[in-house]
């Protein structure tokens, strides 16, 4: 049986879907299989009763170099987050911005107790230091956990505590800071060189745009892979079909692309709860994101009022509120319904204390509980190069090949495509 396909890309999430955009910008013919009832991987929005629901609170920062390149920003109807955060100690909200970008909040930032004098100076050093850095020299220097760098540069314990441990440990969805120093400079960075924003319908339409831009006919979804077979260029469907290609690109997240091949090395996943509520007033009025800077205990890492971003996100007259929980639930991957329950009222415990009695009037939506939400990429991972090449007409991509972020999907995914271009048009020649 000849060939019907130049690749077959195994998963729709942003590395796929960046593959497969430049393989039709070269010609190449290739049909994307997702097991899933549609595209995205996690960079998807569930539309539930006029909510828009992202599978886990993300954000798009408009300086990350791929998807500036790749992405339509104007189409995409972006809304911003104002800069810094929201930042409640256990008793007051302070504010922590960045005053090269909102100099009206320079006098609060330099009364907050949040920062010593000290600590603003080395935020200013820091800033100078990554914005006269290119991305290759960040990710060319010796890596590091996120919180001896910032011990190394002489940041307090209440500066790490209160700020960096919720802000980054929601980026990284890792609140012990374990996470690798060359990604934080590099996050550093894009915030301070760009914005940072969301999709007005929802981060699902930057997975949508892209597969919006491929041939019809060149996705089938809900098509389970059980096997590969790389000496035949063979996919094997669970219901028994086999798909033959001259190439098989893996896409999938790193747990399950070592499943479908043994040789890929994938790290451990960092998990994540995302709860929506809905709300008739909103708790805050500004575009900002909220963070838990206290010293006791409460399941809140981040909140965001994503009406005060982007209003289409709930029905007129309703707010959407979404709150990030880091950190393994008795049922792993599943989140035990009794589990749950707790947590929606542990949660909604804690927000009271911030925001007072119209927490009560609150109403969970849906919460999700994301398993393989982000690779751990702890040093030293990301020292080590990882090819998209594994050996004969097999690519594997995605942001645990790159680095965790959306910029690294896409990267990852182009690479993929480079690749697979390359060996497909000397196997031609030959």
């Amino acid at each position: 049986m000849e060939p019907i396909y130049d690749a077959i890309i195994v998963g729709s999430g942003l590395a796929g879907l960046s593959c497969a955009k430049h393989l039709a910008r070269q010609g190449f013919s290739f049909l994307i299989v997702e097991a899933e009832d549609a595209v995205g991987g996690r960079v998807r929005s569930d539309y539930v009763n006029g909510y828009t629901l992202d599978r886990g609170f993300q954000v798009l920062l408009t300086a990350y170099p791929e998807a500036a390149s790749t992405l339509d920003y104007k189409s995409l109807d972006l809304k911003p987050f104002v800069p810094g955060a929201l930042i409640n100690d256990g008793k007051y909200f302070i504010r922590l911005s960045d005053p090269f970008k909102d100099p009206s909040c320079l006098l609060s930032m330099m009364v907050s107790n949040i920062a010593s004098l000290a600590d603003k100076l080395r935020v200013a050093y820091l800033r100078q230091k990554v914005m006269a850095s290119t991305v290759e020299d960040i990710f060319s220097q010796p890596d590091k956990t996120i919180l001896q760098s910032l011990k190394d540069f002489g940041f307090s314990d209440t500066m790490i505590n209160r700020f960096f441990r919720p802000f980054f440990g929601g980026i990284t969805l890792d609140n012990t800071l374990s996470g690798s120093s060359r990604m934080f400079e590099f996050v550093y960075k894009m915030m301070a060189e760009g914005q940072v924003m969301i999709p007005a319908g929802g981060m699902g339409k930057i997975s949508q745009q892209l597969a919006g831009e491929l041939p019809p006919d060149s996705i089938r979804l809900n098509c389970q892979v059980d096997s590969i077979d790389q000496d035949k260029s063979q996919v094997t469907l669970t219901n028994g079909e086999t798909i033959l290609g001259r190439s098989i690109v893996l896409a999938t997240d790193g747990a399950n692309a070592s499943k479908l091949n043994s040789a890929i090395e994938a790290p451990p996943s960092n998990m994540a709860t995302c709860l929506y509520f809905s709300a008739d007033v909103a708790p805050i009025n500004e575009p900002v994101l909220v963070l838990n800077g206290a010293d006791q205990a409460g399941p809140i890492n981040n909140l965001a009022v994503l009406t005060n971003v982007a209003k289409a996100y709930a029905p007129v007259g309703k707010h959407l509120i979404s709150v990030t929980v880091l950190g393994q639930s008795p049922g792993g991957a599943n989140l035990d319904q009794t589990y749950e329950e707790q947590l929606i009222k542990d949660v909604m415990s804690q927000a009271k204390s911030w925001f007072g009695d119209q927490v009560e009037s609150w109403q969970h939506l849906k919460s999700y509980r994301i398993a393989n939400a982000l690779p751990n990429q702890s040093p030293p991972w990301l020292e080590k190069s990882r090819p998209v090449r594994l050996g004969k007409a097999l690519y594997v991509c995605g942001d645990f090949r790159e680095n965790a972020s959306i910029n690294g999907a896409l990267v990852s995914g182009r690479k993929a495509a480079e690749a697979l271009v390359s060996d497909l048009k000397v196997a031609i020649c030959k």
